[in-house]
């Protein structure tokens, strides 16, 4: 059987500063779901600013935040810059099979990375040949 991990901790760079001033930085992000990523689209908020489809998708899958007793829209809509791409790049990383540094993908049952055939065979075209 094959161990899943499905949540990852993090620190914010900056933190979020709660209504009384307590700065938050440590926190647990999950996986997403298909509905995680579908739900969002339903909101009349993403209708008027894809943008914020975002917020929403974070807000679904941050489950922890510092001693707040909930992470909701408003949290994440609180998040200095900093935290919001650190968070949306942790999500990308975490969620998705490719490797940003490599261009790699990443078996999803046993972690060996390869890179695809599409991409092997483009990077194959750009070489030139032996002379």
């Amino acid at each position: 059987m094959t161990n899943l991990q499905t949540e990852f901790d993090f620190t914010l760079p900056k933190g979020y500063v709660d209504r009384s001033g307590t700065l938050h930085r440590k926190g647990r992000m999950r996986l997403a779901t298909a509905m995680d990523e579908i739900a969002p689209l339903r909101d009349p908020r993403v209708r008027q600013n894809q943008a914020y489809h975002t917020i929403i998708l974070l807000a679904r899958v941050v489950t922890h935040l510092g001693t707040l007793p909930s992470v909701d829209t408003g949290v994440i809509e609180g998040l200095f810059t900093a935290d919001l791409a650190f968070l949306q790049e942790l999500y990308r990383t975490r969620n998705e099979l490719v490797d940003p540094e490599a261009g790699e993908v990443r078996c999803p049952s046993c972690g060996e990375h390869f890179v695809p055939l599409g991409d092997a065979m483009e990077a194959a075209e750009t070489v030139s040949p032996l002379a």
